[in-house]
């Protein structure tokens, strides 16, 4: 995949396609901490990286998540959310145990 002038090109087509994603906590409960926040963008950035896809945006308050992901054509969106949410929860919850403990 080669970008030029912000649209990619790749053997056999030309796109630019994002997603704008806004992952919400159950029942709107605050549980993004200012820390929680600052973990989850390398974990995101590693997940769309392994998808060859480019976190371009991203943003949380208390009890929400704003990801905007520039993605090639040959990945389906609900891959990418599979495993960004998957990934995130995962390494999320190992990290506050460790501290907890």
């Amino acid at each position: 995949m080669k970008k030029n002038n912000e649209i990619c090109h790749g053997r056999h087509c030309v796109f630019l396609m994002h997603v704008h994603l806004v992952f919400v906590t159950k029942y709107r409960r605050e549980v993004f901490t200012k820390e929680i926040l600052d973990n989850l963008r390398p974990i995101f950035s590693s997940v769309c990286a392994d998808f060859e896809a480019e976190l371009v945006k991203f943003d949380g308050e208390d009890d929400h998540v704003y990801l905007l992901v520039n993605y090639p054509p040959k990945i389906t969106v609900s891959k990418i959310v599979n495993s960004l949410k998957g990934v995130s929860s995962h390494l999320i919850r190992k990290k506050t145990i460790l501290l907890s403990a």
